[in-house]
């Protein structure tokens, strides 16, 4: 292009070189529209080329990252299972030390109580119909019957019983009378 305007700047009036550096001028400006259109028209195409290629992207690493996260989840609910653990190993080896009973020995005693009271249950009951035979003839033919001006000095067996202090029970005393799984 600057070959062609010295060539025409020899041999050519003002207005001739005027009107063709207009007419380069026009040139440049036509090629430079036309540069911008086709980068405009082909940016629109690698620009959605490059959203596509990212929303690819973006999914894969999220499936990764997904996987990733319930790997890491479940190693952390493995941890936190055997943390527990160890934890309430350490307090219920603690609360023994001190003499606190577990639950089994909790449990063992309820059972030794549910046991103990239908024994008291089946003696009380054994007590009650034998003096429920008596009938009113024996009663009248007893010692006592002949001579009823003599206060009786013996005194009935429930009192006495009642009358004698009974020494605190404590859990560990329960515990010493229950059988253990080895007798």
């Amino acid at each position: 292009m600057g070959k062609k305007l010295k060539e025409l700047a020899g041999s050519v009036t003002e207005n001739q070189l005027a009107s063709t550096v207009k007419e380069s001028a026009q040139q440049i400006w036509l090629a430079g529209l036309g540069a911008f259109a086709k980068a405009q028209e082909e940016g629109g195409k690698v620009f959605d080329a490059l959203v596509k290629e990212g929303e690819s992207i973006q999914s894969r690493t999220r499936k990764i990252t997904d996987e990733r996260i319930a790997q890491v989840a479940g190693k952390a609910a493995g941890t936190w299972d055997r943390l527990e653990q160890v934890f309430e190993d350490r307090v219920a080896r603690a609360l023994g030390s001190l003499g606190v009973p577990s639950k089994q020995d909790i449990d063992r005693l309820s059972k030794r109580v549910v046991e103990l009271s239908a024994a008291v249950q089946a003696l009380t009951e054994g007590k009650a119909s034998v003096k429920a035979e008596a009938t009113p003839e024996e009663q009248d033919e007893s010692p006592a019957a002949e001579t009823p001006a003599k206060p009786s000095t013996r005194k009935p067996a429930a009192r006495t019983a009642a009358a004698k202090p009974v020494p605190p029970v404590t859990p560990a005393d329960v515990l010493n009378t229950i059988p253990q799984a080895g007798e």
